[in-house]
C-alpha cells in the first residue's frame, strides 16, 4: 500500500507543540525568584528548598555595587510582561516601590503567624522576616571604648574628620537609611547633617562590604554598615566592635527582609510554597547562622550573640512614606555624592 506524503506543514507544527508542552511541564515544577539578598546567603536557602520540594529554583541575583537598584529597575522594566514569580528583598523599601506601582499580588502565609503586624503590609502585599540592623562598626585598635560614637550625629565631630566611612547612598540599605532619616527629622535638618558629614571629609565607600574592609584595615576609625557585615568581621577575628546607634534618641534602623508575589496573569503556586518556606522559623534560624540576621518569630534557635529586635530601640518609620521620600531625595543624593 502506498503511503500518502506527509504535509510539509505538519512536522514543524508537531515539533512546535512538543516544545510548548515540554516548556509547560518544566515551568509547572519551577519558580522564578528575583532577590537583592547577597547570593552567598540567599542561594543556600533556595537550594535547600529545591532539594526538599523538588521544585526547580530559577534565581536572579543583584550585585554588591548596585545592591537592590539593578533588580528593582529590572522588575519595573518587565512590568508589562513579568518574568518573575516572586521577589525576595533585603529591605522593605524596594518592595514598597513595587507596591506603589501596583505590581504586587496579596498573599497571607500561615508561616507568618507569630510575626508582628508592624512587619506586614496591611493589604497583605508583602511580609517581613529575618531582620538586619544598621549599625556602626569601629576598629578597637584605633578607638577607645569611651571615644566610640553613640549617635549618627556624633560622626560630624572634628575628631572623626576623614575617619568615617559610609557606603554610596545611591544604592542598597544606605539609601533606605537616609530616606528614613529624612522622614524622621525632616528635609532641612537631614540635608544640613549630610553637608556636615561632607565637610568632615566622610569617606564614601562602594558598598557596605567596602566599609567593613576599610574599618578592618584601619583606613578609617569607624563606618556605617549592616549587622551581617559587622558580625562577619567579628567572626573572622578582626578587632572590631559594633554599636546600635541613637538608643537615647531617634533609635536604630531595623530592616526586615520582605517577600511578595509579583502580579501576573497566572500566580504561581510554587511561589507561594517558597514564600511559606522563607517565612518559616527554619529559614530565620538558618539566616541567623549564615549572616547574623535577627529572627522576627519568637523562640527561634539562633547563632551565638544574635540580638533580639525586642532589645533594640528602633527608628519609628512608616514604610510607605519612607519609600516616597526615597524617590524624592534621589537627585539630591546624587548631587551630594558628586559634590567635592
Amino acid at each position: 500500500m502506498k503511503l500518502k506524503p506527509i504535509n510539509r506543514f505538519i512536522i514543524p507544527i508537531f515539533i512546535f507543540y512538543i516544545f510548548i508542552f515540554a516548556g509547560c511541564k518544566d515551568n509547572s515544577n519551577s519558580v522564578v525568584v528575583y532577590t537583592t539578598v547577597d547570593q552567598v546567603f540567599s542561594e543556600p536557602v533556595l537550594k535547600k528548598f529545591e532539594s526538599q520540594t523538588g521544585i526547580k529554583i530559577k534565581a536572579v541575583y543583584d550585585t554588591e555595587e548596585t545592591k537592590s537598584t539593578g533588580i528593582l529597575n529590572r522588575l519595573i522594566a518587565e512590568k508589562g510582561n513579568p518574568q518573575c514569580d516572586m521577589f525576595w528583598s533585603g529591605d522593605p523599601m524596594r518592595t514598597v516601590v513595587l507596591e506603589n506601582k501596583g505590581m504586587l499580588y496579596p498573599y497571607i502565609s500561615k508561616s507568618a503567624e507569630g510575626i508582628d503586624e508592624e512587619f506586614k503590609d496591611k493589604d497583605h502585599l508583602w511580609t517581613g522576616f529575618s531582620a538586619r540592623a544598621r549599625v556602626l562598626i569601629y576598629n578597637k585598635d584605633l578607638l577607645k571604648k569611651e571615644d566610640v560614637p553613640q549617635s549618627i550625629f556624633d560622626l560630624t565631630s572634628e575628631k572623626y574628620k576623614g575617619k568615617v566611612a559610609i557606603a554610596n547612598p545611591l544604592f542598597g540599605t544606605t539609601t533606605f537609611y537616609l530616606a528614613a532619616l529624612f522622614s524622621i527629622i525632616g528635609d532641612e535638618k537631614a540635608k544640613a547633617y549630610l553637608q556636615d558629614l561632607k565637610n568632615n571629609n566622610v569617606v564614601i565607600a562602594t558598598s557596605n562590604g567596602d566599609v567593613k574592609k576599610r574599618v578592618v584595615k584601619g583606613e578609617v576609625f569607624c563606618g556605617l554598615t549592616d549587622t551581617d557585615d559587622a558580625f562577619e568581621a567579628i567572626k573572622d577575628g578582626d578587632n572590631i566592635g559594633m554599636v546600635f546607634l541613637d538608643q537615647q534618641g531617634i533609635g536604630n534602623l531595623i530592616m526586615p527582609n520582605t517577600v511578595s508575589l509579583i502580579k501576573k496573569e497566572k500566580i504561581s503556586d510554587n511561589a507561594k510554597k517558597l514564600i511559606d518556606y522563607l517565612l518559616s522559623p527554619e529559614t530565620e534560624s538558618a539566616l541567623s547562622y549564615s549572616c547574623a540576621q535577627m529572627p522576627l518569630h519568637k523562640g527561634v534557635k539562633t547563632a551565638k550573640n544574635i540580638p533580639s529586635p525586642d532589645k533594640i530601640k528602633p527608628m519609628k518609620i512608616d514604610y510607605i512614606e519612607t519609600a516616597k521620600k526615597l524617590k524624592e531625595i534621589q537627585n539630591y543624593l546624587k548631587k551630594w555624592v558628586e559634590k567635592q
